[in-house]
């Protein structure tokens, strides 16, 4: 099965009691045993779930995986993943700029229990070559990134980082880009990583996360600690993260021609300095992007002149762009990282790392184009810089 014919159709097979073409909710919390210890698959709901195990299957197929976990959030995915695969006193290496709540788990969960972290600042394979060393147990990497869109080649560090440690894993984070636009795990990445309530779900209507794994092997562990530790999604939450499987690929080829629309706009304002996104020429990425992903997302990035305070002025007054965290949805999101998203890495860290106060992001959603460019036009009048 091709994509879009996966996404509806794994996992989605027809209940062969009643013939329901949607299979139904499974909510019940425990399943009656035939005898102890003799079940039908299932005896509860924190270890398995019927309707979890076809959203897993679905997930899996999409991103070409022998297997996935699903979680109650991308924080509980990520921390999963750290917690099956890592001890104290081995090594994670991170590209720098990563979402705030994996750098805020890096550094005041994992870092203080032990693990050695440490971040390459530039894109080149070598970079990663370089900070690998024996007791590096994963390369964590995400592609684009967040906020600034930089764009890394997964195959090229995947082999890099090889080359050093045969033994260390490739964990990609795939939110932003879906396996609609990116599949990391055909990169050579051991595990994919996805806050599942961005664009899987679609519709800013639930909280999930999901691991998927290239072999069933990479997934014990993390399976392992998904029954352990208990933070697993519910079955309403898991229908509705399939539901939104079933559009995916046709929410994300609108997002990025909606986002190309408002970046190459953005690329013509004076107030923006700066205008981050794939999908555009200039982007430093752009040759990468164009290689490894079937689209460039719906994501834009923009560094306002004026600096924080036109940066705040200028995101609390949009009308369709909601000022609010998360992204991904079919509504449009504007949100100011360093006092949002990632205001949990420290100032100095933050401009370290090219993260300036001055940046917006964009989650471009699919409302009318001419709508949504009017609608910045606008809210760039007001911060004065129209």
């Amino acid at each position: 099965m091709r994509f879009a014919t996966a996404a509806i159709h794994v996992g989605q097979e027809p209940d062969p009691a009643t013939g329901a073409t949607i299979p139904p909710i499974c909510v019940s919390s425990t399943f009656t045993q035939d005898e102890p210890g003799r079940h039908r698959g299932y005896e509860y709901s924190r270890t398995d779930n019927p309707t979890r195990r076809n959203y897993e299957r679905c997930l899996a197929a999409l991103d070409g995986g022998e297997d996935a976990a699903a979680f109650a959030s991308g924080s509980a995915a990520t921390c999963a993943v750290l917690a099956a695969w890592t001890r104290p006193g081995q090594r994670v290496v991170a590209y720098s700029d990563l979402y705030g709540g994996t750098y805020r788990l890096f550094e005041q969960v994992f870092r203080p229990w032990g693990l050695d972290v440490r971040y390459v600042e530039r894109r080149d394979p070598a970079a990663f070559s370089e900070a690998v060393d024996e007791s590096t147990r994963l390369v964590w990497l995400e592609t684009p990134t967040n906020p600034r869109l930089h764009v890394l080649d997964i195959h090229a560090v995947t082999q890099a980082v090889r080359a050093c440690n045969a033994d260390c894993l490739v964990v990609v984070d795939n939110t932003f880009a879906t396996p609609a636009l990116q599949q990391p795990l055909e990169l050579g990445a051991d595990l994919v990583v996805y806050s599942t309530t961005k664009y899987i779900g679609g519709h800013s209507d639930l909280v999930g996360g999901a691991v998927v794994a290239r072999s069933a092997d990479r997934l014990v562990p993390v399976r392992f600690y998904q029954n352990a530790a208990g933070a697993v999604p519910s079955p309403w939450d898991c229908f509705l993260a399939q539901r939104g499987l079933k559009t995916l690929a046709l929410r994300m080829h609108a997002h990025c021609a909606n986002a190309q629309r408002v970046a190459a706009w953005a690329s013509s304002q004076p107030a923006f300095s700066e205008v981050l996104y794939p999908g555009l020429p200039t982007h430093p990425d752009h040759e990468v992007a164009q290689r490894q992903m079937r689209g460039f997302g719906g994501m834009v990035s923009c560094v306002l002149r004026g600096g924080v305070d036109t940066a705040r002025r200028f995101v609390s007054r949009t009308r369709y762009f909601a000022c609010a965290e998360s992204l991904g949805g079919v509504e449009s999101l504007i949100c100011h990282p360093a006092s949002m998203t990632h205001a949990s890495i420290p100032a100095e860290v933050r401009a370290r790392h090219g993260l300036s106060d001055g940046l917006v992001r964009l989650s471009v959603g699919l409302e009318d184009v001419d709508d949504l460019i009017a609608d910045l036009e606008q809210a760039l009048m007001f911060a004065g810089e129209g």
